[in-house]
């Protein structure tokens, strides 16, 4: 007996490979430093907290570095199943890359908004939330069980509804911190009953183990297994925002601080993304038949809403331009879930979602451009309308010049290249996997979104209404709209770098 005993603990130790699990964990680790700084610093010191939070930030990024040379996994199983909790491989580091780098940039708009704020913003609450988030959802891409998956998941959703309704007082903000919580734990309600009742039918919670489980489960535990696959699935959808679970988006974005509505547009999406792939392709490719279908008719339905959302905004309404970036961004699910679904039919999974990869980096890049672009004229024009843009370019050219780029991007018009080249990514994934009639229904969305991205550009370089307002821009804005602006202009003159994402093995 206490040989058998002496077998299951040595079972359960577990080599650690500390750099492997480094990026999310020093990104944790500055923000339980900040959250205690923040009790024995000043008034005057508290803007320091911003800078330390974004060099956290910064160095989390660097770590990832090291990784590059090939995949390493930690907290794995003893007993030669090759079953590993936690794995950064290919997939896991792109994406990475992609939360902390988009956590950076919101977190050097945040350093302005916070000094704008004047203390009606409590610092150090707000950057331990925020570096907590991203370290959750830096947590989840190597992620490689489902309660890992879950708990990643739970520490990048629950910080994020306390960003949003973090202005005291502020009846908006409050209102969409309670529909975004709402709807978000119904999906994590959802999925926990989905999960549990996969578990039930295959014993294990392993990714991999999944996988080859759940395709000889008993006769009598069939329709359970299938019930848990969808419902898994519907919560995941939820976070990816996909229509019909899409409602509490405008209402969120418009109630966050801005640089949170940046943050939860880049870094909220490839959570559920990153979720979704890892649950679909790794988990349950035999019920490919079940995912394929729904993920497929999902994206369909979510580029239609956004592009019809987006277009049905009125430039003179308040936050006009803040609600069209929102349903702008449900459009752009839409994209990203085609080559999600392309992976069912596809011969080669890998390659579709690498497609989703390529696009996710170029839509991250710009899409936290145009909110910088936003949030420095949100500075002067607080209600933010689209009729605020009007004339941008005569009082300030470089923002004028850049949006303008940030939004044929997402149209994906030249001199926007990279958004052209993800697009047809994304289409030849669909056409390749035979998906022709999902091809057709994104062509349509795409000439109904040049509409109103074209139309707002167009206003930048109109005339003024009476004397044009100069936007001052302080150094973390310009950093943040420099920034996005170089990775724009970057990626468009060498579309090859994002590219080879999806010609790439991945896992």
């Amino acid at each position: 007996m206490s040989h058998l005993a002496q077998q299951a603990a040595a079972n359960l130790v577990q080599s650690v490979d500390w750099l492997a699990i480094a990026p999310p964990t020093l990104a944790a680790v500055v923000a339980l430093v900040v959250l205690v700084a923040d009790l024995f610093v000043g008034e005057a010191g508290k803007p320091l907290l911003g800078w330390v939070s974004v060099a956290g930030l910064a160095a989390s990024a660097a770590l990832l570095l090291p990784l590059l040379d090939g995949d390493r996994s930690t907290f794995c199983l003893k007993d030669g199943a090759g079953a590993c909790s936690y794995t950064a491989d290919r997939f896991t580091l792109v994406i990475q890359f992609l939360v902390l780098g988009g956590a950076l940039l919101s977190a050097l708009l945040s350093v302005t908004a916070l000094k704008d704020a004047d203390r009606r913003l409590p610092e150090g609450e707000y950057w331990f939330l925020l570096l907590s988030s991203a370290a959750g959802a830096a947590l989840l891409p190597a992620s490689r069980d489902l309660a890992t998956l879950v708990v990643a998941l739970e520490v990048a959703s629950l910080p994020a509804f306390a960003l949003v309704g973090i202005r005291h007082g502020d009846k908006k903000s409050s209102e969409a911190a309670l529909k975004f919580f709402l709807s978000s734990v119904t999906a994590t309600a959802v999925s926990l009953l989905g999960i549990s009742f996969v578990y039930a039918s295959t014993g294990t919670l392993y990714l991999t183990q999944v996988a080859g489980r759940i395709q000889h489960v008993d006769g009598q535990l069939h329709t359970l297994a299938q019930t848990g696959v969808v419902l898994t699935l519907v919560g995941f959808a939820f976070k990816t925002a996909a229509v019909p679970f899409h409602f509490w988006v405008p209402d969120t974005y418009v109630g966050a601080p801005l640089p949170i509505a940046a943050y939860l547009s880049v870094v909220g999406k490839a959570v559920g993304f990153s979720g979704l792939i890892l649950v679909t392709v790794v988990a349950f490719p035999s019920y490919a038949d079940v995912w394929g279908p729904a993920l497929a008719a999902l994206a369909a339905l979510t580029m239609t809403v956004g592009n019809v959302g987006a277009l049905r905004q009125q430039a003179t309404r308040a936050y006009s331009a803040v609600r069209l970036l929102a349903w702008s961004s449900v459009g752009q699910a839409g994209y990203l879930l085609v080559p999600i679904a392309a992976a069912a039919y596809s011969d080669d999974a890998e390659h579709s979602v690498g497609s989703t990869l390529a696009y996710a980096l170029m839509y991250a890049a710009v899409n936290l451009g145009a909110f910088a672009v936003a949030a420095l004229v949100g500075r002067t024009r607080s209600a933010n309308r689209i009729t605020d843009y009007r004339g941008l370019y005569a009082s300030n050219p470089l923002a004028a010049l850049l949006l303008a780029f940030f939004l044929l991007c997402l149209a994906g018009l030249p001199p926007g290249v990279i958004g052209l080249f993800a697009k047809v990514t994304v289409f030849s994934a669909a056409v390749d996997a035979g998906l022709g009639w999902l091809a057709v229904v994104m062509a349509v969305n795409v000439v109904i979104a040049l509409f109103y991205y074209l139309q707002w550009t167009a206003l930048l370089f109109r005339a003024p209404e009476g004397e044009p307002v100069s936007h001052r821009l302080p150094a973390p804005l310009t950093a943040a709209v420099t920034l996005t602006g170089v990775v724009g202009i970057a990626l468009s003159g060498a579309p090859q770098l994002v590219l080879r994402f999806a010609d790439t093995t991945l896992f």
